[in-house]
């Protein structure tokens, strides 16, 4: 790329060459492993659980992005299977990734003996802070990026840096920096997260659960600027509601990324966020309904494989606040009671 103004690989090591984009994401899965550990630690959840289900979830993310993508590009492999392995040429999903890393920690979880939910509550923050750094490495790359956008979009519209606005001068046509609104957007997750976690009315599962539909909602508005998303052709009533429910994007002056008319016109990551949001809000809903959140987000975890740890002093110390807080029975509720246990 005679515009790509930063060189994707930092250092080499005799004929090794070491990419940005590697420790850009190294440096992403490692603070998503940190702020796990930090509030596994407030609920007597050792560090070396957080990294042994790093140590498998990685793979596992990146076996499962390869099989998405492939598998919505079988023609171009299928001749050529060899190629599927060649995952350094490119060709990952994120919606794979997590796929593939939820699978894995399935069955890891089951194996500790902890329940799914309470677990992937507490790496919910992290995984959305492992994205928000990550897509920096698609800024190195000079790649994932949007649509055409004007210089003057960029810089007086969107008063975008000039380090950013110069990277996405591709071939001499300035692009929208996916990566940027897709970075600043799971920022401003990780912060709903962090507050939603202190809320006493949050329930297991809700958290994970929240970040799906946050990060979701973002993936269907910035997917739509890109040039490069999986896509399939559809009928023309799937095309216009998915066009329809975009449309806000152009009030604000974006325009869709263009994409081959033969090749699709429902882009699969937008579909999929809005699956993804539904079925997400019909699950706390649910969930709520049939009783089956009685657990809270700040009650105690424990592993049914082994002897349950002592509960965090911060935990014990919230709980016994709650229970000061909580109203004497008065002498009518023990009145009430008498009477109740009479006619019995």
């Amino acid at each position: 790329m005679a515009t790509l103004l930063l060189n994707p690989i930092a250092f080499s090591i005799g004929s090794l060459s070491v990419h940005w984009y590697g420790l850009i994401l190294g440096l992403g899965a490692l603070a998503g492993l940190l702020l796990a550990i930090r509030e596994g630690k407030r609920f007597g959840i050792q560090p070396e659980f957080f990294m042994d289900l790093l140590l498998l979830g990685v793979p596992s993310a990146i076996i499962g992005a390869r099989i998405y993508f492939v598998a919505f590009k079988w023609d171009d492999y299928k001749d050529h299977l060899i190629d599927v392995f060649k995952i350094w040429n490119g060709g990952i999903a994120i919606y794979g990734a997590l796929i593939g890393a939820i699978i894995c920690a399935i069955f890891y979880f089951r194996y500790k003996g902890y329940d799914f939910w309470r677990i992937a509550d507490i790496c919910a923050p992290g995984l959305l802070t492992g994205q928000m750094i990550g897509r920096w490495g698609n800024f190195v790359n000079q790649e994932a990026y949007g649509g055409p956008a004007g210089e003057f979009f960029l810089r007086d519209r969107l008063h975008l840096p000039n380090f950013i606005v110069d990277q996405m001068n591709v071939q001499g046509v300035y692009h929208h920096p996916t990566f940027l609104y897709e970075s600043l957007w799971s920022f401003v997750g990780i912060i709903i997260l962090f507050i939603l976690r202190r809320q006493r009315f949050l329930r297991a599962a809700e958290l994970f659960l929240s970040y799906f539909i946050w990060y979701s909602i973002g993936r269907f508005f910035i997917e739509a600027l890109r040039t490069d998303s999986l896509a399939f052709i559809g009928p023309n009533w799937l095309a216009s509601l998915v066009n329809g429910l975009w449309q806000p994007m152009e009030w604000m002056g974006f325009e869709h990324g263009e994409l081959s008319a033969a090749y699709g016109n429902v882009r699969i990551s937008q579909l999929l966020a809005i699956l993804i949001i539904v079925v997400a809000v019909a699950m706390i809903i649910v969930r709520r309904l049939t009783g089956k959140a009685e657990v809270r987000y700040l009650d105690p975890i424990y592993s049914t494989k082994a002897s349950p740890d002592n509960v965090p002093e911060a935990i014990t110390q919230e709980y016994d606040k709650e229970e000061e807080a909580a109203p004497a029975p008065s002498i009518s509720d023990h009145m009430t009671e008498d009477a109740e246990d009479k006619k019995e």
